[in-house]
């Protein structure tokens, strides 16, 4: 599948449906660049207002996302650019494997994070407190095994610098 529209005009775009604790977190539109019916790919402009500093790297207006979402996979990969172009980084979501129902495409957040620096020299497991404060390892054992080892995953592909082949 392509990320044209039928027209083969213009770009398709699609919501992202970013769900957590059961609640939708954040919408936003994104541009569908790819979607190969296992890999979702789009690129959406930084979508919260204001600046979010996490203080290992900021997120701002101008900073563009292209996310890489699967529907076999229980992790989102996104590279962040600057408004220049210049990598960022990858900040990378555990989540529920996607789903994608015509033009919304939902995605539920496990609370588990990985950064990648763009250099891949700084690599930070985050939000490890806030996933075992949200319950999942007791109300989904087989969940949460998942996601431990999707974050574990991701942290491997970082290290060895293979984010960037995704």
């Amino acid at each position: 599948m392509s990320g044209t529209s039928s027209d083969g005009h213009r770009p398709a775009t699609v919501e992202i449906a970013l769900v957590k604790a059961g609640r939708t977190k954040i919408r936003y539109p994104a541009e569908l660049l790819h979607d190969d019916g296992t890999r979702i790919t789009v690129r959406a402009p930084w979508a919260a207002p204001g600046v979010r500093d996490f203080g290992f790297v900021r997120f701002e207006p101008g900073d563009v996302f292209t996310e890489h979402y699967w529907r076999d996979r229980w992790y989102a990969v996104k590279e962040v650019y600057a408004a220049d172009g210049t990598l960022k980084g990858w900040y990378c979501d555990v989540t529920r494997p996607a789903v994608r129902d015509g033009a919304t495409l939902t995605v539920e957040d496990l609370d588990l994070d990985l950064w990648c620096s763009a250099d891949a020299s700084t690599v930070l497991r985050l939000d490890e407190d806030e996933f075992e404060a949200s319950g999942l390892p007791t109300t989904d054992p087989p969940a949460a095994t998942a996601a431990r080892r999707a974050l574990t995953e991701l942290e491997s592909l970082a290290r060895k610098n293979l984010l960037p082949t995704l």
